[in-house]
């Protein structure tokens, strides 16, 4: 294994066949190294990123340092027919006007009978009006199988699909179609933590919108992976320009020039991203070692009103063209910064130093562990947690596994925190070559934690670390929790009703408030102080930064 300057071990990911290389492109220029499983041990690595899903076994078996890309059962929301079949439910139990952004969906074969009522209903009582219909198999992604309809007897299908209400007034740029991808990163389910990208694509169709000629893909998807081969993909389209992608920052320059309001409409958004993951919780077991990087499809009509289409598992980070460079690297990298491997690594780091030395730790400065938990740490009651040379690896990571409250366990500190130890091994998010040095094979301690689980509980149930999550890594704002009052109720079993009255109040406080006076008044707010610990942040792309950036949201209590 290569090491770091004062001999510390690099970071290591590991691949599975299918990954992004612009994972490995990103990884290799912070310094980190590829796992190498002829040299290395099994569990000799931080990072395990994969396109499909892991194997139930990969999450019981996950050790302190490590850090998978997927969490359990996002089947929930990913699989459309599962996603329709929630928004069904959460329609249901709040109201059809709160769940309103999603389009009208029957999932056949099973509701084709009802399916064909509605389809018989709108024909008779809209005398004859044209209703279109959207197709899309369940389960392939990269608008395969998909199709339009009007006549039911066009509808055709050989595996399950579902069948969507086709939006067919679409905001349109110079008659071109388009939606947003927006990427989304789920830290955590237990209690509910989302973060979204402020850079993120606009993906257009390359042939002018027309609804009388259904059978045009390339005029009524947006998919790249479809329009690509479009016969006017290289050519200079109206505003559009050349391909089929802007930048999210360059679509909001143009809605600065369109009557719009804006804050409200990247506010509706963010609701759509949250209420959505919302009938994901009580479905999606509590991971804490791993996250979720989603890509949710918005299409906004011409009324301003923005619908969600999809969510995405694994979207697409293939380098198509410039603007994939420029949204996708600096994606990836945010999504290392927020996995936060200062100290996660450390008791990764601490086993090979174990194995290659039998000498007492020393404190100088750079060491694996801050001067200040060389004593037993607080929150540590046991003997068993001090740092000392007749202490086993197993001690050592005894608080590590279980416990949140343990100084040195990975989530007890966020990233934002400013009090976190300051003597921790910080890795260098800028370093832009990768170290090609020879490997030296260091095999980790055996690591017997199931052992421990008893008295790893006990300490567990002591305390929990309630600490809030940073407002901001890189270009990744926190949009849930946005209050201490959502916070809380997020803990543990997820209070979704008093969620969703949270997210009511905000959104009829910020619709009812955007004149210039009331804006004044409420940044004035701010400068008081109402005592959240929530900085007031609102998502949305960058560039040109919102006007209202600053104003609280700590009001919507």
């Amino acid at each position: 294994m290569a090491e770091r300057e004062g001999g510390f071990a690099p970071l290591v990911f590991r691949l599975h066949g299918g990954a992004p290389q612009v994972v490995r492109e990103v990884l290799l220029e912070r310094g980190w190294e590829e796992y190498d499983e002829e040299e290395q041990e099994e569990g000799d690595w931080n990072l395990y990123w994969r396109s499909s899903g892991f194997r139930k076994l990969d999450y019981e078996n996950i050790l302190p340092w490590q850090r998978l890309n997927h969490h359990p059962k996002m089947s929930q929301i990913t699989r459309k027919d599962c996603l329709a079949r929630h928004m069904r439910r959460m329609k249901i139990a709040f109201g059809a006007a709160l769940y309103d952004f999603s389009p009208a969906a029957f999932i056949l074969p099973n509701e084709h009978t009802k399916f064909l009522g509605v389809y018989t209903k709108n024909r008779t009582t809209d005398r004859g009006k044209s209703h279109y219909w959207i197709c899309k198999p369940v389960d392939l992604s990269r608008g395969r199988g998909i199709f339009l309809f009007e006549d039911i007897k066009d509808l055709v299908y050989d595996s399950s699909v579902i069948v969507q209400r086709y939006i067919t007034n679409p905001l349109l740029i110079s008659g071109y179609k388009f939606d947003l991808r927006i990427y989304v990163c789920v830290k955590s389910f237990s209690p509910l933590v989302i973060y979204m990208h402020q850079e993120g694509l606009v993906r257009f169709a390359t042939e002018k919108f027309n609804l009388a000629s259904l059978d045009s893909l390339y005029s009524h998807l947006t998919n790249t992976s479809i329009n690509k081969f479009g016969m006017r993909y290289d050519t200079d389209k109206e505003r559009v320009g050349r391909g089929c992608k802007w930048t999210m920052s360059r679509f909001r320059s143009f809605l600065h020039k369109q009557d719009v309001n804006e804050l409200l409409l990247w506010h509706r958004i963010s609701n759509i991203v949250t209420l959505t993951l919302l009938t994901a919780v009580p479905c999606v077991p509590s991971s804490p070692n791993c996250l979720e990087l989603l890509g949710f499809d918005i299409l906004i009509d011409a009324s301003y009103k923005p619908w969600l289409l999809e969510v995405n598992y694994s979207p697409a980070l293939s380098l198509d063209c410039p603007v994939d460079v420029t949204v996708k690297k600096g994606l990836i990298s945010d999504i290392i910064d927020l996995m936060n491997y200062r100290m996660i690594d450390s008791f990764r780091q601490k086993g090979y130093h174990r194995k290659r030395s039998s000498r007492r730790y020393l404190r100088p400065e750079g060491f694996l562990l801050p001067k200040s938990l060389h004593a037993t740490p607080s929150g540590c009651k046991s003997r068993n947690h001090s740092i000392s040379s007749s202490s086993s690896s197993q001690d050592t990571l005894l608080c590590s596994v279980n416990n949140a409250n343990c100084p040195f366990h990975a989530n007890s500190k966020s990233i934002g925190d400013e009090k976190a130890p300051q003597n921790f091994v910080e890795i260098d998010s800028t370093r832009q070559s990768h170290r090609n040095t020879t490997s030296t094979i260091f095999k980790l301690p055996s690591l017997h934690v199931h052992k421990l689980k008893s008295t790893a509980v006990q300490l567990n149930s002591m305390t929990q670390d309630k600490s809030v999550p940073p407002c901001r890594v890189g270009d990744f704002i926190l949009t849930f929790p946005f209050n201490e009052a959502t916070w809380k109720a997020s803990q543990d079993q997820a209070d979704v009703k008093a969620i969703v009255n949270e997210v009511q109040k905000l959104t009829t406080r910020l619709a009812t408030s955007f004149n210039e006076k009331e804006r004044i008044k409420m940044e004035s707010r701010q400068s008081i102080g109402v005592g959240d610990k929530f900085e007031p942040l609102l998502w949305g792309p960058k560039d040109p930064p919102l006007l209202s950036e600053c104003f609280s949201l700590n009001s919507a209590k």
